[in-house]
């Protein structure tokens, strides 16, 4: 199995400022293109795009592919469970949806302290490993979201545990927050392959600062900045997967190219992208990744990431005229979004965030950038 999945996080849409607006016919003509060109793994969740992922996946995939040509990873969504019987009701809703028997891959989704001690009160691991000796579940595992130490006493008292889903890429390799070589370590200890999610962090080792694209082009001038950090991933020995929430046609053709033909980075790659990684930590302000896990609660309805994102590129903004295109770009999403300003704090927002973000006072910042002006 080549070792590019398609993230279904982040797929094209009709409406920027609606999550569920999923554009069903790019969607599918990408797939086309993926599964055209021998790639097989699709990943989804029960809260991606609004709860729409799994079912423009079921449009997509399940009803338009034979069964046996696709692999489909599904996960559990911890923070909506309750009671041990929301394990069994989320699980078949999780299935219909996506328009499959069973699922390849499942995973318990986004684990740190308070979800294991959910999963332990309602035996969230027996349920998946009877899902799978029901033959509902082929692999079985978890996405991790918290410290190292978690982790290790997570893979001592779950050996039953095939797989692990990570947040890796070269700007969190040594991240003392998210802990990526610590924790990739740790599974390669364990002997735990490890799939990979947020390798290009959310778009941000997309679109790099103009010194770091050309760090890039002196060693390789066709190669895109994305296909550096996919190739840093999947250069990784125990890595079994990297996935890629890809939103365009022309990031599907670029992932699926750098892909096809994978060639690990070699020593002098590898010199240039610890290169780049300095370069971009001190340009990055606000390091989200477009998970989009804090908006679906917020009660005024603010589209957090992209506002995170727009601030990103004003700090990045050489010209006036950048700025001004990005203000506008803000003034047009505030028309179907609440503005930066409207937060009021309630936190529920910084909760779900895996990047541990002060969401608040960052969209403080936001407003002062943008409102102000």
């Amino acid at each position: 199995m080549k070792k590019l999945g398609f993230g279904l996080m982040r797929l094209p849409l009709k409406d920027a400022g609606d999550q569920t607006s999923i554009d069903l016919n790019r969607f599918k003509q990408m797939v086309d293109v993926f599964m055209e060109r021998g790639f097989t793994y699709f990943d989804t969740a029960y809260p991606y795009h609004g709860g729409a992922s799994e079912l423009a996946f079921r449009e997509a995939v399940a009803k338009r592919y034979p069964r046996e040509r696709f692999t489909v990873t599904d996960k559990m969504p911890c923070w909506d469970v309750k009671k041990r019987a929301d394990l069994e009701r989320i699980f078949n809703d999780q299935l219909q949806k996506c328009g499959v028997d069973y699922f390849d891959y499942y995973w318990l989704h986004a684990l740190n302290k308070e979800y294991v001690e959910t999963m332990d009160r309602v035996d969230g691991w027996g349920f998946i490993v009877r899902k799978k000796t029901e033959g509902k579940i082929r692999h079985i595992g978890f996405s991790f979201h918290d410290d190292s130490h978690l982790l290790e006493q997570l893979l001592k008292d779950h050996p039953e545990t095939e797989f692990v889903q990570l947040q890796i890429n070269y700007l969190d390799w040594d991240s003392p927050k998210i802990e990526s070589q610590t924790c990739y370590d740790l599974c390669t200890r364990y002997g735990k392959p490890v799939i990979v999610m947020e390798p290009v962090k959310g778009g941000s080792l997309a679109k790099v600062p103009q010194q770091v694209e050309q760090l890039f082009r002196q060693q390789n001038p066709e190669a895109s900045p994305a296909s550096w950090a996919l190739r840093y991933c999947a250069s990784l020995p125990n890595v079994m997967m990297v996935l890629s929430g890809m939103s365009d046609e022309q990031q599907m053709d670029d992932n699926t190219r750098t892909m096809g033909d994978f060639q690990p980075l070699s020593r002098d790659e590898q010199t240039r992208v610890r290169q780049a990684a300095g370069i971009i930590k001190n340009a990055i302000a606000i390091p989200c990744t477009a998970c989009h896990y804090c908006t679906d609660g917020c009660p005024q309805g603010i589209c957090i990431p992209e506002y995170f994102s727009l601030y990103n590129s004003l700090q990045q903004a050489k010209a006036d005229s950048p700025a001004e295109q990005l203000c506008a770009e803000y003034q047009k999403l505030a028309e179907d979004n609440g503005v930066a300003s409207d937060c009021i704090a309630c936190g529920q927002c910084q909760g779900f965030c895996p990047q541990h973000i002060q969401i608040i006072d960052n969209l403080k910042i936001v407003a002062q950038a943008f409102e102000n002006r």
